[in-house]
């Protein structure tokens, strides 16, 4: 089921999705049963790097080459072999499976602004009415093709979706993307990546993942139809003019993916409106990726003619003339944009304080919204949440093993997280720390952890209010928590004041749905009718719990899982597979509407002490 191994010597390559779709394509039936067995034994494989060229030994007559310009194979012809039956032999095909899978592989074109309507300062723009163009008959059967492929790779579950598989879905995804359906081709990606974290047991799975990104395919195939616009999406985000900029420095993020590593800082203008600056590079070595972000943060700023660091900005600011922003607030860096470094303004001056004016509840909306809407749609920062709290401490949290961090915010007791679970960034440590002064007020930028109680997974912090926190001058009274590391020294004394904390009330038992969602993406279809058969007990207890849809929607769940049809001399049918798929994203849609309101409700019960 698994290829839980380490790959020997220097780390691999990423490869394009549809090189691992063409190669794989080419394959005969005969060799594509062992494509999974070869691309294990590669992990033994010593990998030597020359330049550009990637060289693995596989024996003594023959070696693969692979050709990855920026530490990406872009095409089938970069894949070389030397053995003799090259170019259809197995060990291109394995080497484009074992390889990690390239996040993004097109070059980026230079910005093209579009001319931006006008605006009254703190308002959003006006939306051009544009009339829907619908999906052709191409459009349709490739939408139906990917439908049918996700729905196979879901019923096939972790064990079941190996590279064969894998490859056919990034091939219907390759062949969506060609007709400007980017946004399911993007999904589908990201559904082959999780499965091979998955399948290999890499550090950074995770099954929620895994179960939302089946959960967005199947959405968008499902019912984009009737949207055609948000199932097309778009390739690449477009930058549209933004005029004379005043910005303000906010915090640095580390950027750390399979993939990718590097740092964004997050700004704000004079009207109060987010936007970023980001450095994101490939890199071949998750081993590295968290030092690759560090040292990013050093890195001047790639914007007009500003020769200030990443980390520099995060506290200063930029004075930027012919500035672009895409809408979700990323700056461009185009041939005519102007910028120089400028003074910078704390989080108690305007325009910055201004974030943390909002009402909680109303971020809370804000955020919970942002959640419902694709990345590339989304306004900058609405996921963000500007809070002012006080340490009270570690605490027990329901599905946390481990104590976290508690604090008070207006009433609330909530959950401080690290904003990435990552060992080799200082998000951890600086929490640690921070548990141990209960009483310390802090004010702090977090995004909003979805869950039945509050969750903020924080990102930076600052002295609150007649705080006792004393940051190094060089912190210039912001810490950017994932970058850089506080000291004992920067922290009073323990003993202050202590709020009386509420703790974290009972919480409705929503594994009882997550886990057969998770169950059936681990065990596929068979596994989750297996388990029905032996008699599963999730049904009752929801419905004990008040939750009588779920348990419908869940007792309709295995009842599709067990209905697979026989032909005519007893073998299993393999067209049957979109009810199930219907069935199950069905739950998880449902799951998903419940977590939500049960986020909102929390954060709001407690604004109102209820």
């Amino acid at each position: 089921m698994t290829d839980r191994r380490e790959p020997a010597g220097a780390p691999w390559p990423a490869v394009a999705p549809e090189v691992v779709a063409e190669v794989v394509s080419a394959l005969s039936e005969r060799l594509r049963k062992r494509l999974d067995g070869a691309a294990a034994k590669l992990a033994d494989r010593p990998v030597v790097r020359a330049g550009e060229e990637w060289r693995v030994r596989i024996d003594e007559e023959a070696e693969l080459v692979l050709h990855a310009p920026g530490g990406v194979v872009r095409t089938a012809g970069d894949v070389r072999c030397g053995c003799l039956l090259a170019p259809g032999c197995l060990h291109r095909a394995a080497a484009v499976t074992f390889a990690p899978l390239a996040e993004d592989t097109a070059p980026e074109p230079p910005p093209e602004p579009q001319a931006a309507p006008e605006t009254v300062p703190g308002t959003a723009p006006e939306a051009e009415a544009v009339a829907v163009q619908p999906l052709t008959e191409a459009e349709r059967a490739a939408v139906h093709r990917l439908r049918l492929t996700a729905a196979q790779t879901l019923a096939a579950g972790i064990g079941g979706a190996g590279s064969v598989l894998q490859a056919e879905l990034l091939r219907t995804a390759h062949q969506a993307r060609l007709l400007g359906l980017h946004r399911p081709a993007a999904l589908a990606a990201t559904v082959v990546t999780r499965l091979r974290a998955a399948r290999s047991g890499a550090p950074g799975h995770r099954l929620a993942d895994l179960v939302a990104a089946h959960r967005e395919l199947l959405d968008a195939v499902t019912v984009g139809p009737a949207d055609p616009d948000a199932l097309r999406g778009t390739a690449r985000q477009s930058y549209r003019e933004a005029g004379s900029l005043r910005l303000y420095g906010l915090f640095a993020e580390p950027v750390v993916t399979a993939t990718h590593a590097g740092v964004t800082v997050w700004t704000v203008d004079a009207d109060g409106a987010l936007a970023t600056v980001s450095d994101v590079l490939p890199h071949a070595d998750p081993a590295q990726a968290a030092q690759l972000a560090r040292a990013a943060a050093g890195r001047p700023v790639r914007l007009g003619d500003a020769s200030l660091a990443h980390r520099e900005l995060a506290r200063g600011g930029l004075v930027v003339q012919g500035a672009t922003r895409t809408v979700s607030g990323r700056l461009g860096a185009g041939a005519q944009v102007r910028a120089a470094g400028a003074s910078g303004a704390d989080w108690y001056r305007e325009p910055v304080a201004r974030l943390w004016a909002e009402p909680v509840g109303a971020q809370v909306e804000r955020a919970l919204r942002a959640g419902r809407t694709p990345a590339e749609l989304r306004p900058a920062g609405d996921e963000l949440l500007f809070l002012d709290v006080t340490v009270l401490g570690p605490g027990a949290v329901p599905g946390e093993a481990a104590p976290r961090l508690l604090a008070d915010c207006a009433g609330r007791t909530v959950a401080l997280l690290p904003a990435l679970e990552h060992p080799r960034l200082a998000y951890g440590a600086n929490l640690a720390l921070l548990a141990g002064v209960p009483g310390l007020r802090l004010r702090v930028v977090g995004r909003l952890e979805r869950a039945a109680h509050p969750r903020l997974r924080l990102l930076a912090a600052a002295p609150g209010p007649e705080s006792s926190l004393a940051l190094r001058p060089e912190y210039r009274e912001r810490i950017s928590l994932g970058l850089e590391e506080l000291q004992q020294a920067d922290l009073p004394p323990a003993g202050g004041p202590v709020p009386a904390s509420a703790g974290l009330p009972p919480q409705p038992p929503l594994h009882l749905l997550a886990r057969p969602l998770e169950q059936a993406v681990t065990t596929g279809r068979d596994g989750l009718a297996a388990r029905l058969a032996a008699g599963a007990t999730e049904g009752p207890r929801l419905r004990a719990a008040g939750l009588a849809t779920a348990e419908h929607l869940l007792t309709a769940l295995r009842a599709a899982a067990a209905d697979q049809e026989r032909d005519v001399f007893g073998r299993l049918r393999t067209d049957d597979r979109l009810a199930y798929a219907t069935a199950w994203s069905t739950v998880a849609g449902y799951a998903e509407e419940l977590a939500t309101a049960l986020c909102a409700a929390a954060w709001h019960r407690e604004e109102d002490g209820t």
